[in-house]
């Protein structure tokens, strides 16, 4: 039942209230001729539409669907990878083993056992598809197609299983949920997002790293950063056991992890010579350019609660 005292509940409420308010607003400056590209504006709304309705409906629907909807997102987030990525027609069924990884990691998230979680991927699945790819005979860029797959498992799979694993995390504190901690993450990273852009647009003159992203700046950074960790100051202690002084410091991680989440996707792409990762979330690009910054928050954020408050 949809109870209104449940924070996490009141918080969903509060981001569609703003995502209408956004989208009406947006409607009524694209009327005016106000916005430039106003199709991609729309594109990009559309698609957060999406994406938050997929995330609020597996949080009303339960752990274990939140737990199915990440391992879903991890399958589209490797394929994605591997797309775009050079590998070797030698290497398909290895790949394919890359895969079952998937079910099995998001598996022992659901019966929690941590101990296999957090080695199963780095050590078990490491050691194991090498293994597969030396069968396969092939030595020719052998080196290359094996660090492809692991970095790209650790990244896709790995890192955003951390999301779902802070469903089962047995908190000191019996009254907050799970939910309320994968809705700070997840909100306080694209915040994060937001607010660098902003900054960026707004005060932006030198740039951090030019060559790997030439919107990247100190205003961006720094305002994103002081921002994401006043605001996770404010949502902290009403999502999640932290208290003010733990929240600020998880904002902080959260907006220097999530920037150089984002700046590593952006220098893969880059060496790759493309503008997006796919086409999977229009007005986004693909689902790597909407989870970098995830893929780097998701493992520190979830290791720092579960230091301080398990």
């Amino acid at each position: 039942m949809f109870d209104l005292s449940d924070p996490v509940n009141v918080t969903m409420l509060m981001v569609l209230g703003f995502l209408v308010v956004a989208h009406v607003t947006s409607l009524v400056l694209v009327k005016l001729n106000k916005i430039q590209s106003p199709e991609e504006l729309l594109l990009r709304l559309k698609s957060w539409w999406w994406i938050i309705g997929l995330l609020f409906l597996s949080i009303v629907s339960g752990v274990t669907t939140s737990i199915v909807l990440f391992g879903f997102i991890s399958f589209l987030a490797l394929k994605e990878f591997l797309s775009i990525v050079p590998t070797r027609q030698s290497d398909r069924r290895v790949i394919f083993w890359a895969y079952l990884t998937i079910p099995a990691q998001y598996y022992l998230v659901a019966i929690n056992w941590y101990g296999m979680f957090v080695i199963f991927i780095p050590v078990y699945a490491f050691l194991i598809l090498s293994v597969r790819m030396v069968l396969t005979g092939k030595n020719s860029g052998f080196i290359h197609s094996v660090g492809v797959l692991h970095w790209g498992m650790m990244l896709t799979v790995y890192s955003v299983s951390h999301v779902a694993c802070l469903l089962v995390l047995p908190l000191a504190d019996a009254t907050v949920t799970g939910f309320g901690l994968m809705l700070f993450l997840i909100m306080m990273t694209q915040l994060n997002d937001v607010c660098q852009y902003l900054f960026g647009k707004l005060l932006g003159r030198r740039k951090i790293i030019p060559a790997v992203s030439p919107n990247k700046t100190w205003a961006g950074f720094i305002g994103g950063l002081a921002s994401v960790t006043a605001l996770a100051g404010l949502v902290g202690p009403i999502l999640t056991p932290m208290d003010l002084q733990f929240s600020l410091m998880a904002g902080f991680i959260i907006g220097v992890s999530g920037f150089f989440g984002d700046v590593t996707i952006s220098s893969v792409k880059r060496d790759l010579k493309i503008k997006d990762s796919g086409q999977l979330l229009p007005g986004h690009g693909g689902i790597l350019d909407r989870i970098d910054s995830l893929m780097f928050t998701a493992p520190l954020f979830f290791h720092f609660v579960r230091y301080f408050y398990t």
